[in-house]
């Protein structure tokens, strides 16, 4: 290795066991020389493990004892929601603990004797990983993990009840889906409408090779109910049409109108909102990651990481002739979930 200038600044000189740059002398610490610096270092270590621990009860204890309600004025800081401040103090104070006592064991308690180790080409023998093996074991000693039974008491303490927090955060993450994965808001005779717009189609109003994208007719008034986007994210669908003849297979008998077919518009990859579509091939292309479905045939996967095929929707027309559902979809829309069958 050399610096800047060409200098060799290896090490160990090539003709000679000596080193060309000599470490300084090493000076003892005082927790070195001194047991009664040690134990105090110790006891250090150990209370802010300790006061880690606490704090992790504190947040705890904040988060159901604290209404989300109570506010506290902080001056020129401004007006604090008070759970939030006492969760977010407690919190960051135990991942702050614990870093410190880290630091504090490491410069006062831990060895700390500079050594030279020459380089050895990758993959050690047998003799070296033994010998690595017994080097970590002596690491292990002189860490004093072992020895100092209060202070790995009190870490593991402070790091066992460290997720604390992180469970008792998956409760703001709202309630469990339970059947919401599998169902959306398209059932029988729901009228099929121009997303947007809301115009209702009939079959006349595709020509062959069309793609609209579409929603309930009553998708608008279900969202305003809720208050959330997330009908439109599971029942948004395309409607191509195609040749009669063109259509390899369905995903359930008489599930077309006159060529017209209806799949969902989520990719069953990530989730993306697909509309790009080659009209020769009946392919719908997803255009965050290149996944293919054949529309064609059943909305098979041609090409891409997505595992499952575009689910269809049931359609038909009604007594005045416009377009509608037949049913739901007949399995869930979207990105697999691990519960799926």
């Amino acid at each position: 290795m050399s610096d800047t200038h060409g200098k060799d600044v290896s090490t160990i000189d090539a003709h000679s066991d000596a080193p060309l740059y000599p470490l300084p002398p090493h000076h003892h610490r005082l927790t070195d020389t001194d047991p009664r610096a040690a134990r105090r270092a110790e006891r250090q270590v150990a209370a802010m493990f300790a006061l880690s621990a606490l704090c992790i009860i504190a947040f705890v204890v904040g988060y159901v004892a604290i209404p989300t309600t109570s506010f506290i004025d902080l001056g020129p800081i401004g007006v604090l929601q008070t759970s939030n401040l006492v969760l977010g103090a407690t919190f960051g104070l135990a991942i702050l603990l614990i870093g410190l006592g880290a630091i504090q064991w490491a410069k006062k308690l831990m060895a700390d004797e500079e050594i030279v180790d020459e380089r050895h080409p990758v993959g050690s023998p047998i003799e070296d990983q033994e010998a690595a093996a017994e080097l970590f074991a002596t690491g292990v000693a002189e860490s004093g993990f072992v020895e100092r039974k209060i202070i790995r008491r009190t870490l593991i303490a402070a790091l066992a009840l460290f997720p604390v927090p992180l469970i008792v955060f998956l409760k703001d993450m709202g309630p469990l889906p339970g059947t919401s994965l599998r169902t959306t808001i398209w059932q029988k005779n729901s009228r099929i409408v121009v997303d947007v717009t809301g115009q209702k189609l009939r079959p006349e109003d595709l020509a062959i090779g069309t793609l609209v994208s579409a929603s309930p007719e009553d998708l608008d008034r279900v969202q305003e109910e809720a208050g959330t986007q997330n009908a439109r994210a599971k029942a948004s669908i395309i409607l191509v049409r195609m040749r009669p003849d063109e259509i390899k297979s369905q995903q359930g008998d008489g599930w077309d109108v006159q060529g017209i077919l209806a799949f969902s518009k989520i990719c069953t990859h990530v989730g993306c909102p697909i509309a790009l579509y080659q009209q020769r091939q009946h392919a719908l292309l997803c255009p965050c990651h290149q996944s293919t479905f054949d529309l064609s045939d059943s909305g098979k996967v041609i090409f891409g990481p997505a595992a499952r095929r575009m689910p269809q929707l049931p359609i038909t027309v009604d007594s005045e002739g416009y377009l509608v559902a037949q049913s739901d979809f007949q399995e869930p829309v979207g990105p697999s979930f691990w519960e799926r069958g």
